[in-house]
């Protein structure tokens, strides 16, 4: 399937989440496969935001978390629950929101320039399946905007997607 995203970047943060809403339904296709779709949602949130640094899932397989679809430099390609931001998300099943990465006491250091981040647990069936991610080079770049959206998005792929099919092998 192929789907031309159309953003406004220049509006602002709440109205570009608005206009990102209402193309979903077009990216995402659950007939795609998993892997496919995951990645165009990456993409669609990078090309959206000029404040994201790096965005990307985090999967997971029993007390790990492997790196999954992202846009951006390099990145861990395992986090342990309960380890740095993903994995306290992921332990606790909160989304958790930090202005300033160097002030997070277990923060994994990926990208050295990384200065905040977000990271929303998306949960099937009571059980974290993964989190998304979301770094800046900025100080204190996401908020509560983006923690409403962001949850919505979440919780919107979990609801489209056979996310209980996709294994990591």
């Amino acid at each position: 399937m192929s789907f031309e995203l159309n953003i406004d970047n220049s509006q602002n943060e709440e109205t570009i989440y608005k206009q990102l809403s209402n193309q979903l339904e077009h990216l995402i296709a659950p007939t795609d496969k998993i892997i496919s779709n995951l990645s165009n949602f990456t993409s669609a949130l990078k090309q959206s935001f000029s404040k994201i640094s790096w965005v990307g899932f985090y999967i997971r397989s029993n007390d790990k978390l492997f790196l999954g679809p992202f846009q951006g430099n390099t990145a861990c390609t395992e986090i342990k629950i309960g380890n740095g931001v993903c994995g306290t998300s992921a332990l606790n099943k909160q989304t958790i929101i930090v202005d300033d990465v160097e002030k997070f006491s277990d923060h994994i250091a990926c990208d050295s320039g990384s200065r905040s981040e977000i990271v929303v647990p998306l949960i099937l069936n009571e059980i974290v399946w993964g989190v998304l991610d979301l770094d800046s080079y900025e100080l204190s770049a996401f908020n509560e905007i983006d923690k409403f959206y962001l949850e919505q998005f979440c919780n919107f792929l979990v609801s489209k997607l056979e996310l209980d099919k996709f294994a990591l092998v």
